[in-house]
């Protein structure tokens, strides 16, 4: 098993611990402490950390120098048995979102979507947007990065590569392209950051939703409508390990006429949607993140709220449309801007 590609001396030199010291939900007195408990994490010793990490990924994008902290922090949970969810959810999940054996090949041409595990979102894939796109969807090229969520990675280690080589050996092999769109960044962010973090070898070209999205209406420039709406956008953990994509979006919502106005809880400072603690069983801290979300984004004046990641709609959508903001997912924002 290859370990997460991590330099202790990194951290023992770094003056700012900023992967801790910018936690939204743990807390330090000062730098030392923080530091302090770092270096626990780093020589596999206890430390409240472990404990209390709510696993939202931040930390992987605070690292100003690209040291793979919350994959470590993840593998020293599992090692030590400290599982942010009752174990009986954790069993049930494994078995649920296993892959199932049920792939078949399929003809496929580019450009190639992945939709990872979620059926009820290829009707998504339509129109001028995505003219000419095939689409594949399963449990067996389910990326598996939700296991951060889960001190598993060991799940990772096991499931990753088997999905590779579906996507490889069921569609990819005898296309057209070696491309593929990832729908959702948590794929995108498995087969960038996770596979380089922990040595998994990636055969194919992965491309983020936003890149596609913005080469299409260059493409398609004459074609937008501009929406002239101000949106705030619900910035998901899994775009953390992506962090460059986020301007990406910037330029889309530009050509499109979408306003994304600033706000406390965007950007470096996002926070959870809330599903994560629901799952965790954590529900007085979810109430609590739903609540700081839904006040910040209403304090604006803002039309729709934006969506990347179906598991944030699903969590936050019901509860921002009673609250008057429409619930809507990029890729429909701007087929909206092209007049579909």
């Amino acid at each position: 098993m290859k370990s997460i590609k991590f330099n202790p001396d990194v951290c023992v030199n770094c003056e700012t611990i900023d992967c801790l010291m910018k936690c939204q939900y743990v807390s330090f007195k000062d730098v030392a402490e923080a530091r302090e408990e770092k270096l626990k994490i780093n020589d596999k010793k206890d430390s409240r950390v472990l404990e209390e990490c709510l696993t939202c990924y931040a930390c992987q994008e605070y690292c100003p120098v690209n040291n793979n902290p919350f994959y470590l922090l993840v593998e020293r949970q599992e090692e030590k048995g400290i599982l942010p969810a009752p174990r009986p959810i954790i069993e049930e999940q494994l078995r649920m979102m296993a892959p199932k054996g049920r792939i078949t090949k399929q003809k496929v041409s580019g450009p190639v979507v992945d939709m990872c595990a979620f059926p009820m979102l290829t009707g998504c894939v339509r129109g001028k947007l995505f003219e000419g796109a095939s689409t594949i969807v399963g449990t067996d090229i389910f990326c598996n990065i939700m296991w951060l969520h889960f001190a598993k990675n060991s799940t990772i280690r096991e499931r990753v590569p088997e999905m590779i080589d579906n996507i490889m050996s069921f569609y990819l092999k005898d296309a057209d392209t070696d491309e593929l769109i990832c729908f959702h960044d948590e794929c995108f962010g498995t087969y960038t950051s996770v596979a380089d973090a922990y040595g998994i070898a990636v055969p194919f070209k992965p491309v983020h939703q936003f890149d596609y999205y913005n080469q299409r209406l260059d493409i398609l420039k004459d074609s937008i409508k501009p929406i002239n709406a101000k949106i705030v956008y619900q910035r998901p953990c899994s775009n953390r390990l992506c962090p460059q994509t986020d301007k990406v979006l910037d330029e889309i919502f530009e050509k499109i006429g979408a306003e994304r106005v600033v706000r406390k809880y965007d950007r470096q400072n996002a926070l959870c949607c809330g599903g994560v603690p629901r799952a965790h069983q954590r529900d007085e801290l979810a109430d609590e993140l739903v609540e700081k979300n839904i006040n910040d984004m209403l304090s604006v004046g803002a039309t729709y709220c934006v969506f990347n990641c179906p598991f944030c709609m699903a969590t936050l959508g019901q509860e921002v449309a009673e609250k008057g903001l429409m619930p809507i997912l990029v890729s429909d924002l701007v087929q909206i801007a092209l007049g579909e």
